[in-house]
């Protein structure tokens, strides 16, 4: 038989005397009266209803004895806890916004497992996303290219027509820069093909700022000094944003654009998710400052570039076929 004590198999409990003095009733002197009206009975020992909380004595404890005004309410509590129990494989129930859900960081490049009791989630409430605690503020995770999760259509169309003009724009200043170097390549290569003695200031300042870069450049040891390019890389703010926002490197002639352009983005730190993605607004794009144009991935940097050039990396701006060139 189940004790009348153990709150989960009965709908009644045996009141103890500390119970009843919580009542503000000393139960050794005078106990407590059944509230069934027609008993009303002083019972020393009471018991208390779990459906209607009335204090009843033993002959009325039960629903049934004393026609319960709450009957099943116990029975329907009990039944909802454990089902709920059940379904959190035994775990006490919580609340939804308490639950934890492993999940990777939203950051693209973060290897990150987020939403354990170890390593906890930050909700980024512009992005609607969740990151990692290095990832958390809005500038570490590029939050303004980012379309807030569950906006709707109009906001995003807004948002993206943002996005591109910001990138044409961008697009158009490096344009300008690059027809400004552009005159000043053709100097120096026609001092070049003048000879040493045709070498105007331009010329030897080109000279010399190739020679400084060769030795400050960074790059894979392994590739051999005479299948080096050496360049100075910029990842254009707008679009592009760096950690490191700029660099100087050397890349292999044998590489191709879209293979220097992994190795770019990641010395700088620049979200690089061109092979995750199909949307062109998305993808990384290589400007070549002194050509004037955006290179396509499959060039090779021993003929589209020489040592000395810019490139700007830069994102949504289209494919190369897609733009005109200066």
């Amino acid at each position: 038989m189940s004790s009348p004590n153990n709150p989960n198999e009965t709908t009644y409990i045996s009141m103890s005397p500390a119970a009843l003095a919580a009542r503000g009733t000393d139960a050794s002197l005078v106990g407590a009266h059944c509230q069934y009206p027609p008993c009303n009975q002083l019972d020393f020992l009471p018991f208390k209803c779990q459906s209607c909380s009335q204090t009843y004595c033993s002959d009325h404890r039960t629903e049934d004895g004393h026609d319960c005004s709450q009957k099943g309410a116990w029975a329907t509590r009990r039944r909802l806890a454990e089902q709920s129990k059940a379904s959190l494989g035994g775990h006490k129930p919580v609340r939804d916004r308490d639950v934890l859900y492993a999940k990777p960081c939203a950051e693209g490049t973060c290897k990150t497992t987020i939403g354990t009791s170890l390593v906890p989630g930050v909700h980024c409430n512009a992005c609607r996303r969740d990151y990692c605690l290095k990832h958390r503020l809005e500038e570490d995770h590029d939050c303004k290219s980012k379309p807030p999760i569950g906006a709707r259509a109009s906001a995003l169309a807004a948002q993206q027509a943002a996005i591109t003009t910001k990138a044409t724009s961008a697009l158009e200043r490096l344009k300008l820069w690059g027809a400004s170097k552009k005159e000043q390549y053709k100097d120096s290569r026609a001092a070049k093909a003048a000879g040493p003695s045709g070498l105007n200031a331009k010329g030897q300042t080109k000279l010399v700022a190739v020679n400084t870069l060769k030795k400050t450049a960074k790059g894979d040891a392994k590739i051999p000094p005479e299948k080096r390019v050496y360049l100075y890389v910029e990842a254009e703010n707008e679009t592009a944003k760096a950690k490191i926002p700029k660099g100087e490197f050397f890349f292999s002639q044998d590489w191709v654009v879209g293979r220097m352009l992994d190795s770019a983005a990641a010395s700088l730190q620049v979200q690089n998710i061109n092979n995750r993605s199909d949307k062109e607004e998305d993808k990384l794009r290589v400007f070549h400052v002194e050509g004037g144009r955006i290179l396509d991935f499959g060039e090779k940097l021993g003929t589209a570039l020489v040592s000395g050039n810019t490139v700007v990396l830069l994102r949504g701006v289209g494919a190369p076929e897609d733009l005109i060139k200066v």
